[in-house]
């Protein structure tokens, strides 16, 4: 309860900034004497808990990130408008808000001239660092959208003209300046029991730079990829930071979250993302849940709805990155539904609903299989990742299960992606990060290259189709990171839109299947025929009619339409929504009303 009521108290503080003065002209919090405030070890604690309560990533950030949910993987009814051919400009844009900076800056500068000398220079230094943290990181959000931005730095007024109507620094420096804010938090934070508690609520030392190693890594790998500047279309000048300057940052920062011990993995993957209470050995940060306390969420029924939002599922593409039990990948998509998720890795049976899933029906009996509805899934792969199993929970917001936001096993992934690039992975490294996450999912490891390994074409021709944009030259090694970063992360904050945003891989969300949509079950000849059944439930078929047991294959490409594709001795059901992908979609516009109010901010190249 403590923790609830530390929340109230900081978002009471955000709020006391409101005031019906102008923006730049107002004193931000009256109700404490701003002048005065920061003085002492409460004032900033309090100020802080504001600052998590308005920026810690909400429901909808952690469980499927977003618009960054709109991938290759996951196919969706319809889809975001940014991804529609011809229909985004910088009319519909909007992000261009400094307001979070501005409360990062009030803090920093009432804590240099009230704070400094009243209290302990620990503890100054790690508020400081927090505070340094936040505004880096917020700044890096829009970096990632439009890529040259202001920094700021200082708490802005109306008086201050080369700041509100000033041009953009260009990305490379304006991210020199974010490595400067996020160094001071690396050194000055800290990660002792007084800020690393249970709940997983406060910034500390282990988040910062497990936040540090993924924003690094985006960072590095981003210009590694891109040979220009997306706002600028200019080749990068390495006037600061090289690529390989970042990659070595990310990797430094696992390592010492690694070396620390503080953490390890949790033995039952599921429980990560159903339980009660943070998993806390694996759980570096995260949002804590209470039926008790009346502080609940909709995630279930988010995913298992026909009217809330985009009727996510899975696809073939998705489930062939599993590998099976030995460590060998499957070699063939034409297995069905009912065969598939023999002897794989357990990750899928808990992302994806297969065979075998036990359910608690509306009427409390408990049913130990699970169906298919097809009323809100667009392939035959229904997610359960972050599901309660319980229809109770399908059709009321009352789910109880505590989010993960940072896990270790992110660490794990981002410094064995950050040493493979940087040439130095080896058998010790692959058994430390890629081996302990396969061990954990009842995974063989193999290591690439070793006896028993089996390359997996096609996986690598997935990455390196012709018809790409961008065509790596991947490793063994890399390529298995890259599932590896799907099979254990997938549904979580958006992230695998962001890794083929750095990867210069985007236009594979608008690839699928040649184009055509995304690939869902496979079915035989017999079964396209005469339907199929899974468990207890049987599926048929048909050119019209729309019922709970009847799959509804469309012959034309039409888009929110099914087909079945032949395919070998059978057919994959195909979902089809029309998407686009350009090259200048890997930076957003500068927002028409940002620019009628400041020219000089000029448009990002090809908007």
């Amino acid at each position: 309860m403590k923790n609830i009521y530390r929340f109230f108290l900081g978002a009471l503080v955000v709020l006391c900034f409101a005031s019906c003065e102008k923006f730049f002209e107002r004193e931000p919090i009256h109700q404490f004497a701003a002048e005065y405030y920061f003085a002492n070890e409460n004032q900033i604690k309090m100020y802080t808990d504001g600052m998590i309560s308005s920026w810690m990533p909400s429901m909808d950030d952690i469980g499927y990130g977003g618009n960054s949910v709109y991938n290759d993987l996951i196919a969706t009814r319809t889809s975001t408008t940014f991804l529609q051919p011809g229909l985004w400009d910088n009319t519909r844009q909007g992000g261009w808000s400094w307001t979070f900076a501005r409360r990062c800056n009030i803090m920093i500068t009432r804590m240099e001239k009230n704070a400094k000398g009243n209290i302990d220079e620990e503890t100054y230094n790690h508020y400081m660092g927090v505070a340094r943290f936040w505004r880096g990181y917020y700044h890096f959000a829009r970096l990632k959208n439009f890529s040259n931005i202001p920094y700021i730095d200082v708490v802005v007024d109306s008086k201050d003209s080369t700041i509100l109507y000033g041009e953009r620094l260009d990305r490379e420096e304006a991210f020199h300046h974010i490595v400067e804010d996020f160094d001071f938090a690396e050194q000055h934070c800290l990660g002792t029991d007084k800020y690393n508690t249970e709940g997983r609520v406060y910034i500390n030392k282990y988040v910062v730079l497990t936040f540090l190693s993924r924003i690094y890594l985006y960072e590095g790998t981003f210009r590694k990829y891109h040979d220009v500047n997306p706002a600028t279309n200019t080749p990068w000048t390495n006037k600061y930071e090289t690529s390989e300057q970042l990659i070595r940052k990310a990797a430094d920062c696992a390592e010492q979250i690694i070396k620390s011990g503080a953490f390890s993995l949790h033995s039952d993957y599921a429980a990560l993302f159903l339980s009660d209470k943070l998993c806390t050995d694996e759980v570096i940060w995260g949002r804590a849940y209470s039926e008790e306390l009346g502080v609940q969420h909709n995630l279930t029924r988010y995913f298992n709805s026909s009217t809330l939002g985009q009727q996510y599922s899975g696809t073939k593409e998705l489930v062939r990155q599993y590998l099976k039990t030995d460590g060998t990948p499957v070699l063939t998509g034409e297995q069905t539904i009912n065969e598939e998720f023999k002897g794989r890795d357990a990750r899928l049976a808990a992302t994806v609903l297969g065979p075998g899933h036990a359910i608690k029906k509306l009427d409390a009996t408990a049913d130990p299989n699970q169906t298919i509805n097809m009323t809100y899934n667009c392939t035959g792969y229904q997610l359960v990742k972050w599901c309660i199993p319980d229809e109770t929970h399908q059709q009321n917001a009352i789910d109880a299960n505590s989010l993960p936001i940072l896990r270790y096993a992110e660490v794990l992934l981002n410094y064995a992606e950050a040493k493979a690039l940087l040439g130095e992975m080896n058998k010790g490294i692959w058994d430390q990060t890629i081996g302990a996450l396969r061990k954990r999912a009842g995974v063989v490891s193999i290591y690439p290259g070793d006896a028993g390994y089996v390359k997996d074409n096609w996986l690598r021709q997935y990455y390196t189709a012709a018809d790409l944009a961008y065509v790596p030259d991947l490793s063994d090694i890399e390529l298995e990171i890259r599932r590896e970063r799907v099979t254990e992360m997938t549904l979580e904050q958006g992230l695998r839109m962001d890794d083929l945003l750095r990867w210069h891989q985007a236009d594979l969300a608008e690839k699928r299947y040649n184009h055509q949509g995304w690939t869902g079950i496979w079915v035989t000849a017999d079964e396209a025929k005469n339907g199929f059944k899974f468990e207890s439930k049987s599926y048929t078929f048909t050119n019209s009619g729309s019922v709970d047991e009847k799959i509804i294959p469309i012959t034309n490409t039409s888009d929110r339409n099914w087909t079945l594709e032949k395919a070998g001795s059978g057919y994959y059901l195909v979902y089809n929504f029309k998407l686009e992908w350009l090259p200048r979609n890997y930076v957003r516009p500068i927002p028409q009303t940002s620019l009628n109010l400041n020219p000089k901010l000029g448009q990002n190249y090809g908007w």
